[in-house]
């Protein structure tokens, strides 16, 4: 993976529902994001608005920057990588 990837979160708003909140993610995070949106031909908010929506339905949701990174991670394991 080497030293690059290894950056601290870097926070971005996000609008949820119309109302903006910002979530920290690491680099490499924002990019799966951004990669896994342009695979669904939807917007980073609405992915972003959909994996909340699933969070909140979840037994024990956890905050929604786990979740994001949950759901990459879930993608990558469903062999949807985005690259």
């Amino acid at each position: 993976m080497g030293g690059a990837a290894y950056h601290p979160p870097a926070k971005r708003s996000v609008e949820i529902a119309g109302h903006k909140t910002s979530v920290s993610l690491e680099p490499v995070f924002w990019t799966m994001l951004r990669e896994a949106a342009e695979r669904e031909g939807v917007p980073i908010n609405a992915l972003v608005a959909r994996i909340d929506e699933e969070r909140i339905a979840s037994p024990t949701p956890p905050g929604l920057a786990s979740a994001i990174r949950l759901w990459l991670v879930e993608e990558l394991r469903a062999g949807r990588p985005g690259q």
